[in-house]
């Protein structure tokens, strides 16, 4: 203690001494706080959604017939064009309806044939008055029965072309093939699930808005025609996969209202991506990401706000250059830098940004420059 009593003496000395001599000694400043003067202003938002690709034209290809599957003509996640053939049904008994729908049919046509000399005949001798009108209304009977048994004929002709097509399974858009759950030798039915096809020139990304968010965006009582031009004008929008990766073509929202779910209270709405690569498949999740504009709206920086439990506050600079601490309640803007001020801050507060943290109510936060001699 005598050795410490016996050093502070000697600095005090020393000091003294520099004093005594005309030097200076540096004095202790205290520098300000760094603060901001509220204003208002516009920013953009970037909203964002939980979103699955869907195809434009997403089809489930199933046979219209049944039997047994000779040939699978594509693979698993192959592009294929409107048109292309993709399986093939054994055609054999297809074809042999189709021959014994030929041969009725010319049966049909031999009997019509013979059935109009019958009435051609009875009506030239019922104009001779040789046979009765009994004779010639049943061949005139017989005749339209027999015209009618052609039509008959005809269309089950027709109908066996139709099934004996239907054993050549084509594309009906143009797309990428899906799962392909059955092999070379099954036997297919109408309610065999042969693959998906997903047409995805055009491909839409699906998620649910909550009515909350929907009706931020939509002024109330808007006409159908004024929803279009709104949806019309919105800007585009980013789709971000799982993996972080931006997709470079912008989407348009093609629809932001429909029927609310009763369970979640949200609407199912749609974003139009062009695909001309071919890189987006029915099924990628991803996030929508959405930008809409506030207008006049307070932003502060996410530092300048304490979070006290479930309060946050701000510590606002009085007249006498001292800190006081505000409530406010702030929501968030998505870009990780600022929150929007929504209570408790008016235009021209000035409040501390850098270093909030450190302050503590009346503690002042503002001293003058330090006068510089020449």
């Amino acid at each position: 203690m005598r050795m410490k009593s016996v050093k502070w003496s000697l600095m005090l000395g020393v000091v003294a001494g520099l004093v005594s001599c005309g030097i200076d000694v540096p004095k202790e400043t205290q520098s300000s706080f760094e603060t901001m003067t509220v204003k208002k202003s516009d920013i953009e938002l970037p909203y964002k959604f939980s979103a699955r690709m869907k195809g434009q034209n997403d089809v489930t290809v199933t046979p219209q017939v049944s039997g047994q599957l000779t040939r699978i003509c594509v693979t698993e996640g192959q592009q294929v064009k409107k048109g292309q053939t993709l399986f093939v049904i054994d055609s054999r008994n297809a074809q042999l309806e189709l021959e014994a729908a030929q041969a009725n049919l010319q049966a049909a046509l031999a009997q019509e044939n013979s059935a109009k000399l019958e009435y051609e005949s009875n009506k030239n001798l019922f104009d001779k008055k040789i046979v009765s009108s009994y004779m010639l209304t049943n061949s005139e009977n017989a005749y339209k029965q027999a015209q009618a048994a052609v039509s008959q004929a005809r269309a089950a002709v027709n109908r066996a072309k139709v099934s004996l097509g239907f054993c050549t399974i084509t594309a009906s858009v143009p797309g990428v093939i899906g799962e392909i759950p059955v092999r070379t030798g099954d036997q297919v039915t109408p309610a065999t699930q042969l693959t998906m096809l997903s047409g995805n020139t055009t491909m839409y990304a699906e998620f649910s808005v909550t009515e909350s968010i929907v009706e931020s965006m939509v002024k109330e009582g808007m006409t159908a025609n004024d929803m279009e031009k709104y949806i019309a004008n919105l800007p585009d929008v980013t789709f971000v996969m799982k993996n972080g990766t931006e997709y470079p073509h912008k989407g348009r929202v093609v629809s932001l209202t429909g029927v609310v779910n009763s369970e979640t209270g949200s609407l199912t709405s749609k974003v139009s991506f062009p695909n001309p690569d071919g890189h987006l498949y029915s099924g990628i999740q991803g996030t929508i990401v959405m930008p809409f504009a506030e207008k006049s709206v307070i932003v502060v920086p996410q530092y300048a706000v304490v979070r006290l439990q479930d309060k946050s506050q701000v510590f606002k600079v009085k007249a006498d250059s001292t800190a006081t601490a505000v409530e406010v309640t702030t929501s968030d803007t998505g870009n990780g830098k600022e929150f929007i001020v929504t209570s408790g801050l008016k235009e021209g507060d000035r409040i501390v940004t850098t270093g909030a943290n450190n302050v503590t109510e009346g503690q002042k936060v503002l001293f003058p420059k330090a006068e510089t001699t020449k």
